[in-house]
């Protein structure tokens, strides 16, 4: 016996494989699962019971995945106090918010780089909460002294704290320990911190941190695991270099990649992540320290010329936005950014959904609207393609579906 089935016609597919749209078309769902997306003229015929949606012209997609984000925390000062003026029932319930406004902005699926437990993933799973599904790191490895070690000068941490967002390690003994204890408390991807960054206490961008050797223990360590992905927060170019040549999965910013690293990163395969949208700023400087601003305004222009040129050499991209130091619930507009820096459109597209389940370790499941694949889908109104920064306002996101279930629909 057959089950529940929802004929979506009407519409102008983009399938999140690179293909160009295809007007006139239809999508079948079957108890949460593509069955069929092409030509409405070859699309199965509708039975009596089915569900028919006319989607009026509007362009469907599959569903976004933010492989960047920090649910716990909305903005940086947050992060580096560590939510220390919010009881932990309340930091809980803003989380959750804070997953659901993601979700109906078209974003089905998300990677959490640190700041928030497993349970959210399966409060999620479980259907507690609505949101994204999630893949978690939980904690950022760092040294002492690095991007994640957020003593101040006083001596005062706010991490010091079984809720911790920081895991500190300092040699391939204690790196190769604190992996075992990320593993341990669930983390899916191993988030590392290669350099430090724009807003560290301590360090700065083009300061290196974990090491090549410490970063080859871990992806080593996580082999005999099971396997899991290291992801390599890294904006100085030699601490790129040391997370690729390490065998991270993905280069979280690489704000100041040079051509070496480039290599690099096409020799290995490497992701890179941009997270360009925390560059646009200017509604969010009340919620930034000075020496954020600061450095964000030096490094700003040649970030976008390092990362551009890391486009046109051809290193794969993936979308991901930083959520949490920039705005949650307006991810998408890291797409119109991804466009500015050299990416067409579609290729836009393709990496907030293909290559993004791609990194996330997800492609067999999610990321294109193809047959067999869950019915993550979002639909827009106007033509993406032509004017990519539709996306990025959720008004123009009128329809979202994860796992063939409607969690948002604002049409008429």
């Amino acid at each position: 016996m057959t089950g529940a089935r929802t004929l979506y016609r009407d519409l102008t597919l983009v399938d999140g494989t690179g293909a160009a749209p295809l007007a006139d078309a239809a999508v079948l769902v079957e108890d949460g699962v593509i069955v069929y997306a092409g030509p409405a003229a070859d699309a199965p015929r509708a039975r009596p019971e089915d569900t028919v949606e006319s989607l009026d012209g509007r362009t469907l997609l599959p569903g976004f995945i933010d492989t960047h984000v920090h649910f716990g925390f909305a903005d940086g000062r947050a992060l580096a106090a560590n939510n220390a003026d919010v009881s932990r029932s309340l930091h809980a319930f803003e989380s959750a918010e804070r997953m659901r406004v993601t979700l109906e902005a078209g974003v089905t699926g998300a990677r959490d780089l640190g700041g928030a437990d497993a349970g959210f993933r399966i409060a999620q799973e479980r259907g507690l909460i609505r949101g994204p599904r999630l893949s978690m790191a939980l904690r950022l490895m760092s040294h002492t002294g690095g991007h994640a070690d957020f003593t101040l000068p006083s001596g005062a941490n706010s991490h010091d704290c079984e809720h911790t967002a920081a895991e500190i390690a300092d040699s391939p003994q204690e790196v190769r320990v604190a992996t075992r204890r990320l593993i341990r408390d669930g983390a899916d991807v191993i988030k590392v911190c290669a350099t430090g960054g724009l807003s560290s206490p301590s360090d700065g961008p083009t300061d290196e941190g974990i090491t090549e050797e410490e970063i080859a223990v871990i992806v080593a360590e996580t082999a005999r695991h099971g396997g899991r992905p290291v992801a390599a927060h890294a904006q100085g170019a030699a601490g790129i270099r040391n997370a690729v040549r390490g065998g991270a999965a993905s280069i979280e910013h690489g704000y100041l990649i040079d051509d070496e690293g480039i290599d690099l990163m096409l020799e290995h395969g490497t992701f890179l992540v941009p997270t360009l949208t925390t560059f646009d700023f200017a509604d969010r400087i009340h919620l930034m320290s000075r020496k954020s601003i600061d450095t964000k305004r030096a490094l700003a222009d040649e970030t976008y010329e390092r990362i551009s040129h890391a486009v046109s050499r051809g290193v794969r991209v993936a979308m991901g936005t930083d959520a949490g130091i920039s705005e949650h619930g307006r991810n998408l507009r890291e797409l119109a950014q991804l466009v500015s820096v050299g990416l067409s459109p579609m290729d836009a597209i393709v990496a907030g959904t293909r290559n993004a389940a791609e990194l996330v370790g997800a492609a067999d499941r999610t990321g294109t609207v193809q047959a067999g694949r869950l019915a993550d889908l979002v639909v827009c109104e106007g033509d993406p393609v032509a004017d990519i920064a539709l996306l990025g306002d959720r008004d123009n996101v009128v329809l979202v579906v994860q796992g063939g279930e409607t969690v948002k629909d604002t049409r008429a």
